[in-house]
């Protein structure tokens, strides 16, 4: 565990910079495809009302189970060949899956949409693999934590970007929405079929022009040259999960990665359904907009993630991250406990305090390795799979007592939707007592 940030040493290396701002571009473009893709589980259920609450978080849980399923090949593969060779194959596989939209629309199948989810999350499985380790590596050990925190702020820009895009071209242009669900199931079929074909174009059409982006950076990343910016040592496979499974600060921060990304997804995913359930005791003219307030914890998301960098300047990573995954959990209570719009704005504000998690995590846990890194990033972004577990618990508990999101009250006044973020709530409880577990490892190495 490092100290005090070195201040005198360069955040990036000299030399290096032109293909650290190239690698830090593609955490906006998968934070495009995180960001569009958490509407579309209430987007589905419009669309395809036969879909229970639990059936339409399966969009959650196919996107984010394809970080699970190839990031340990993803870092087999670059340990064998190469960075670069990795960020390449991960565009390949991100073009692909949003291409595989197309014949998705054509046979109107949900089971389609989720293997295309999977394909792209496959690809963003090797860019993330890839990308996170090779930025540690872009300079001093002492600063990895504060670089990779400059890298990731970038993250947030593609998800405004996402969020913006899922809105404009996908939510507003839903014919599915005008109706509610009992005048929608009293449309002739003929009515029904022409609505859920144009719909299904709509959310298809999004992913379709992101492919075509995707290959375009594909082209660009072939014809770049990335520096091998350190010579390692490459140790046996073997030697490597050995050193990986005696080291406790990297098992329990794969833990609390997997907590952290499960409350991000339930947190930016849900707040569709909450803002649902308020507008239901709200006349229709009054009615609040649910991606605006997604906009506005992604824009609290960003502003936090600056501060903290700024602040690991100063201070202590860990300590930094406990403070934060203490003030999560004030949020989180915050949203579950207060009523209508107070509720909402305590939803909002847990994004400022979960803004430094996922970089911190993964540069304390990673911190020190060699060669194992590769290996070891790997397991951390295999923590993803939180996200798709973890929203599918989020998903039952909204179906307790029916379809509506108030059909059982706790205590006589908490809907399910509020109580639901109890599960965001242990956490980033989980992540609170991982910086403090992480602060008191590096107090004991500088005795």
């Amino acid at each position: 565990m490092s100290s005090y940030p070195n201040k005198k040493a360069p955040l990036v290396a000299a030399g290096i910079l032109f293909p650290f701002i190239i690698i830090t571009s593609l955490f906006a473009l998968w934070g495009i495809a995180n960001d569009m893709t958490n509407p579309m589980v209430s987007a589905f259920k419009k669309v395809m009302p036969e879909l229970s609450n639990l059936q339409s978080y399966l969009v959650q849980f196919a996107f984010y189970v394809g970080y699970f399923t190839m990031a340990l090949p993803a870092a087999l593969f670059i340990r064998r060949f190469s960075y670069k060779s990795g960020v390449v194959v991960g565009l390949v596989l991100y073009a692909l899956g949003t291409f595989l939209f197309i014949p998705a629309a054509e046979y109107q199948n949900f089971n389609f949409y989720l293997v295309s989810l999977w394909v792209i999350t496959c690809g963003l499985a090797f860019l993330e693999t890839t990308s996170n380790p090779l930025v540690l590596s872009m300079g001093a050990p002492e600063n990895a934590a504060r670089r990779l925190n400059l890298a990731q702020a970038f993250n947030p820009i593609g998800s405004l970007m996402g969020m913006i895009i899922a809105q404009f071209v996908v939510i507003e242009k839903l014919q599915s929405a005008d109706y509610t669900p009992e005048v929608y199931q009293q449309l002739e079929e003929s009515t029904k079929a022409a609505i859920r074909s144009n719909d299904l174009g709509v959310i298809s059409s999004p992913y379709i022009g992101l492919g075509l982006v995707v290959v375009v950076i594909l082209f660009i990343v072939i014809f770049m040259k990335i520096p091998q910016t350190q010579k390692e040592e490459k140790i046996e496979l073997s030697t490597t999960f050995r050193k990986l499974f005696s080291n406790s600060l990297y098992l329990r921060g794969v833990l609390t990665q997997a907590c952290y990304v499960g409350a991000q997804i339930m947190c930016w995913t849900t707040i569709f359904q909450y803002v649902e359930r308020i507008n239901s005791s709200l006349p229709s003219e009054e009615h609040l907009v649910a991606t605006w307030y997604n906009v506005a914890a992604m824009v609290s998301f960003l502003t936090g993630r600056w501060v903290g960098t700024f602040l690991m300047g100063k201070v202590r990573p860990p300590k930094i991250l406990m403070l934060f995954g203490f003030g999560g959990v004030l949020a989180c209570l915050g949203a579950i406990v207060l009523p209508g719009t107070s509720g909402l704005l305590s939803l909002v504000c847990i994004s400022v305090f979960m803004s430094i998690m996922f970089p911190t995590i993964y540069g304390i846990a990673l911190e020190g390795m060699g060669d194992e890194a590769k290996i070891g990033s790997a397991g951390l972004v295999m923590a993803i799979v939180g996200g798709a577990l973890l929203p599918l618990t989020q998903g039952a508990i909204l179906d307790i007592g029916g379809k509506n999101l108030d059909d059982h009250l706790l205590f006589g006044y908490i809907p399910e939707v509020n109580y639901s973020f109890v599960l965001p709530l242990l956490c980033l409880a989980v992540v609170t007592a991982y910086g403090r577990y992480a602060l008191h490892k590096d107090q004991e190495k500088n005795l």
